[in-house]
């Protein structure tokens, strides 16, 4: 208890040092939380982007498909996949779908090209494909009046064949069951832009899809998004040990490359604010030791009367902490309302930026406990280390040289 009034007057008995550190001890906080608020936020909006233009939070495969997909290889049960979708209180939505290499054909010229068999309903749920559709409009199941299905075609599929909306499209493929399928469709809609994922796909509605392909009610995928995006991978641990027939599989896993880069982005930019905030605690840590030396005969009086050397190093340990302390309260209480500001309302930028045919003009912070109380233990634990030093050298003060110094 004695130790802890002394700390406590000794920080206010040196108002000038003890607000100078206590300053820089609060820009570093500050400047921890509003880089990783950022960091954070970026990382949530690619994610976002990533997920929502065509992975979903969640696959479900058979087998090996998302690495070697084969036509065959298709989910049969559906409705056992389905019941526990249904059912399951982390799901937020899910949609079927399937996939097929395909030769395209429109006025003049013939490309490869990829079906994406999806539910008209469904897939809005889980993907920005909506918001995606360029030129024209959104598909349905239903044929025309002259009995053809439409289609929707990527907009580097549409540039390399010169077709518009209202356009013919034929499409040659083979089908599941060893035929060659071979069928021509009407474009409803162009999709996305020359650079998204894709550009050369066709998208076609899933029971029109199935029956092209000859695949019956069958699928490969479905793609599924969790209520909280931050646990998708628990819940692809829980799907997968309720349907243990198929592969579960969380889009980490999906798009590892992507995953990894990222990630290491990631670090990358953590590991540069850790070292700034080490600079700003550098200077703090010197502070700390001026104090210590201005303090000497003081220290050398505190021995002579019985002051233990513990007891001197937990002194200086106490007052650097309760000075952290205080100056992470208050750069938490200055920076709060910036924080929420940046996460709400966001920083418009001068021009958007288009990802995956989808535009993006403002970046966004996170908001959350790890943003606001990750920092905060950072300069705690790191203001009690950068106490020893000092309180060790104070705990070596000889009495006889102490007291006779000036």
């Amino acid at each position: 208890m004695l130790t802890l009034k002394l700390a406590y007057r000794n920080i206010f008995r040196q108002k000038r040092r003890s607000l100078l550190t206590a300053i820089s001890m609060s820009f570093g906080y500050m400047l921890f939380v509003i880089t990783l608020s950022m960091v954070e936020g970026s990382w949530s909006n690619i994610v976002d982007i990533f997920t929502l233009d065509h992975t979903g939070h969640i696959q479900i495969h058979n087998g090996d498909y998302a690495k070697r997909p084969k036509i065959h290889k298709t989910i049969r049960d559906r409705s056992s996949v389905e019941s526990i979708l249904v059912d399951h209180s982390e799901v937020a939505s899910w949609a079927p779908r399937v996939y097929s290499p395909a030769l395209a054909y429109g006025t003049k010229k013939t490309t490869p090209a990829q079906i994406f068999g999806i539910e008209p309903k469904l897939e809005p749920t889980v993907t920005r494909i909506l918001q995606k559709v360029s030129a024209g409009s959104f598909f349905s199941a239903s044929p025309n009046s002259d009995g053809y299905f439409s289609a929707m075609v990527g907009a580097g599929l549409a540039r390399t064949l010169n077709i518009v909306v209202g356009d013919e499209i034929v499409l040659i493929a083979n089908g599941a069951d060893g035929s060659i399928a071979n069928d021509i469709f009407i474009i409803t809609g162009i999709v996305g832009n020359v650079t998204s994922f894709d550009r050369k796909g066709i998208y076609l509605p899933l029971t029109v899809a199935q029956e092209f392909l000859s695949l019956g009610s069958d699928v490969h995928e479905y793609s599924i998004l969790a209520l909280d995006k931050h646990k998708n991978e628990a819940l692809a641990v829980q799907l997968q040990a309720q349907i243990p027939s198929v592969k579960v599989s969380p889009w980490q896993e999906i798009q590892a490359t992507f995953y990894k880069t990222m990630q290491a982005d990631k670090d990358g930019n953590m590991f540069v604010v850790g070292l700034i905030v080490f600079i700003v605690f550098i200077g703090v840590l010197n502070t700390v030791l001026m104090s210590v030396l201005e303090r000497t005969r003081e220290f050398g009086v505190l021995k002579s009367i019985g002051s233990r050397p513990g007891d001197l190093v937990r002194l200086v340990f106490l007052e650097t902490v309760m000075l952290a302390a205080l100056s992470v309260f208050v750069g938490f209480l200055l920076i709060l309302p910036l924080i929420y500001w940046f996460t709400d309302v966001g920083l418009t930028m001068g021009v958007a930026v288009e990802i995956g045919g989808v535009e993006f003009d403002t970046m966004k912070g996170e908001l959350s406990a790890f943003v606001m109380l990750m920092p905060m233990a950072f300069i705690l634990i790191t203001a009690g280390l950068i106490s020893i030093p000092p309180g060790l050298r104070a705990a070596r003060i000889m009495p006889r040289v102490a007291l006779g110094s000036h």
